[in-house]
């Protein structure tokens, strides 16, 4: 399954919202890097793997990944697949995985879903601008 608009997405995320820590590990990234809106919808999304599919958490990853590629980039596809992945990582997966771990057991008012609408169509309109450029 591939997303093609941010309100797939959205849709997607509310039958999630409540079991995947997902906005409390956006909200925590949003926190450490605040102007990486990349990294924070990584976060956001990197738990819709179970709701596109059966599979092991290495397969969600990547079921992810797929999902969301076409709309929010390679980077932010990266992020969602290597997440759960043991080995070597770069500074924005060890931030995500800490991130990850850290909205298990993280008690924070997190906001609502609907805030990060805004985030996702910026995300997905700069990639779109840059896959046209390609």
């Amino acid at each position: 399954m591939e997303l093609r608009s941010v309100e797939e997405l959205m849709d997607l995320l509310y039958v999630c919202r409540d079991q995947c820590g997902a906005l409390r590990t956006a909200a925590l990234l949003r926190r450490s890097r605040p102007a990486d809106k990349e990294i924070q919808v990584a976060g956001l999304v990197h738990a819709i793997g179970p709701m596109l599919g059966p599979g092991d958490q290495a397969r969600h990853a990547h079921r992810a990944a797929d999902a969301v590629r076409p709309l929010l980039g390679g980077r932010v596809a990266r992020l969602v697949r290597d997440h759960a992945t043991p080995g070597p990582a770069d500074d924005d997966l060890l931030r995500l995985r800490h991130a990850v771990e850290e909205a298990r057991t993280a008690a924070f008012d997190a906001g609502v879903l609907e805030d990060w609408r805004t985030v996702l169509e910026l995300v997905a309109e700069r990639n779109s601008r840059l896959e046209s450029v390609d």
